[in-house]
């Protein structure tokens, strides 16, 4: 108990950004839903300019966690077809950027310099920060852990920004295409984003990144703990 309260005293902003990171999508996406059903040719015959502006928009809506980004990814894919896939990775890109350096000025390192007062915790940490690409992907890859608030928590253990924003995009392609393709596909766009029909093949394809995700995140989690305890030992067989 402890723990907990110094630890939500000396991070309250950190914690609290987080909370709304996870609440933030869903009323984002039914309030978008509703816009799009009012008015269901709001992104059609778009200029160039225009198309510019909707995926400079949709980064910072995805960054904030206003859309989350199956949202996004159905929606730009019904309006804008293959042609808009470029500007979708371009988006997912700037995004993770916005969100990345958000988080890192909301947090200013407090996360990090709490855990120090915790030695196990903090050694665990450094040790995942070692394979930070993979456990990048693999928070990206999963269909079911929100885009933003990843973000904050991948910017809040320090990770390095260039190694970030490769592993955010490559993690993010697989469902990412996935539902874009299901969005070239669609006929109605409320019915799109009401309720897509990804189909048993669909179905098992997410369960299958899920799956993925779940147990690459525990082998490393895991790794990284017996790693840590491993040179915590030979440390103090030392003195």
């Amino acid at each position: 108990m402890a723990f907990l309260k110094e630890l939500f005293q000396k991070n309250a902003s950190t914690l609290l950004s987080m909370m709304l990171l996870v609440a933030m999508p869903v009323i984002g996406s039914a309030s978008l839903t509703f816009v799009l059903y009012q008015y269901q040719e709001l992104l059609q015959h778009l200029s160039l300019g225009q198309a510019l502006l909707y995926f400079v928009i949709i980064s910072f809506t995805m960054a904030f966690a206003l859309t989350p980004t199956t949202f996004v990814a159905l929606v730009t894919g019904f309006y804008f077809d293959w042609l808009g896939l470029p500007g979708m990775v371009v988006a997912y890109a700037l995004a993770s950027l916005v969100g990345y350096e958000v988080a890192s000025r909301l947090d200013h390192g407090k996360m990090t310099t709490f855990l120090h007062h915790f030695p196990k915790a903090d050694a665990v940490m450094r040790e995942l920060k070692n394979e930070s690409l993979q456990l990048i992907i693999l928070t990206r890859i999963s269909p079911v852990l929100p885009f933003a608030l990843m973000t904050f928590v991948l910017a809040v253990m320090r990770i390095d920004r260039r190694r970030f924003l490769i592993g955010s995009v490559l993690g993010m392609l697989p469902r990412s295409l996935f539902f874009y393709w299901l969005g070239t596909k669609a006929q109605d766009v409320f019915l799109l984003v009401k309720s897509p029909d990804t189909g048993t093949a669909g179905k098992l394809l997410l369960l299958g990144l899920v799956v993925i995700s779940l147990f690459g995140l525990y082998y490393i989690f895991n790794r990284a703990l017996q790693r840590a305890l491993s040179r915590s030992s030979a440390e103090e067989q030392k003195y």
